[in-house]
């Protein structure tokens, strides 16, 4: 993940702990080879369909989970990243799903179902997409609207770029790079499902949002810990507008959209000490 953890409160780990379950390997869909198949953290996906079959599928998925009236071009565009995602996982590791349905449901229906319980703003900025969540579903829901994929990870970066061009995705920036306090770039919305946790997710944001703008963090049903330290460390320049709990239609996983609104602009940085702890670290610069 690009934006790591630098709390020592782990949103991840209390979920596994309230769950009770261990840190050893979990059953999946995928567990019914060898057991050196079933552990590998590089997991490819055992069938490789046609367009034809694979919208097909994802028809069959959208209809029976709430999205049956998705619009028939969009969701083409859908079955194509699918099938890009695919493509490369058989050389990349960049997703734990692999079946049409669990994709759809699990990627493409949680991007979108944001959507469907706010307005979201634009420009809008991924923080740490990956290979390209909610991003890229969002980007081909709203084509219009400008959307910046940000991501630290080099091969993802690549991907993405090569997503951008094959689907021919317009008003899409890449920004190669993991989002922090040093960040400038000017954006009314942020949006990301990072499992950093929501206080240092709003401070780093805090100079590239706009005052005005919000935040959208798609998290999980146990994120009340985060927003307490959220508010006692970023309550002055943030409101939590809204926090809603709902489920992904028709399934059992459970999901929390905390929007949070910015206040006021936050005082810049020293730009002087800026540059010196720049120079220090990466040197003068070049000949």
């Amino acid at each position: 993940m690009a934006h790591k953890n630098r709390s020592n409160w782990s949103p991840y780990k209390a979920r596994q702990k309230a769950r009770g379950k261990s840190s050893g390997p979990q059953s999946n869909a995928a567990s019914t080879g060898t057991p050196h198949e079933a552990n590998s953290r590089h997991r490819r996906p055992q069938e490789q369909y046609s367009f034809h079959e694979a919208d097909d599928r994802m028809y069959d998925v959208f209809r029976n989970h709430g999205f049956g009236d998705y619009p028939h071009d969009k969701r083409g565009q859908l079955t194509r990243f699918y099938q890009l995602l695919m493509a490369n996982q058989n050389e990349q590791n960049f997703t734990r799903l692999l079946t049409v349905k669990d994709v759809a449901i699990k990627h493409f229906i949680d991007s979108l179902i944001v959507a469907n319980l706010t307005e979201l703003q634009f420009p809008l900025l991924d923080m740490g997409t990956g290979p390209g969540f909610p991003g890229i579903p969002l980007k081909i829901h709203f084509p219009e609207e400008k959307i910046i994929l940000a991501e630290g990870v080099q091969k993802r970066v690549e991907f993405l770029k090569r997503v951008r061009e094959e689907m021919g995705l317009k008003n899409l920036l890449i920004l190669g790079r993991n989002i922090n306090f040093e960040c400038f770039y000017p954006v009314n919305g942020v949006i990301t499902r990072a499992v950093e946790d929501a206080r240092n997710t709003l401070g780093n944001v805090v100079n590239c949002l706009q005052t005005g703008g919000k935040v959208y963090l798609m998290k999980g049903p146990n994120c009340d810990p985060e927003i307490e330290m959220a508010r006692q460390a970023w309550g002055e320049y943030f409101e939590l507008e809204s926090d809603i709990a709902y489920e992904l239609p028709k399934t059992p996983h459970e999901r929390r959209l905390l929007v949070y609104r910015k206040l006021k602009p936050h005082p810049l940085p020293d730009f002087e000490e800026l540059d010196l702890r720049w120079e220090k670290e990466f040197g003068a610069g070049t000949e």
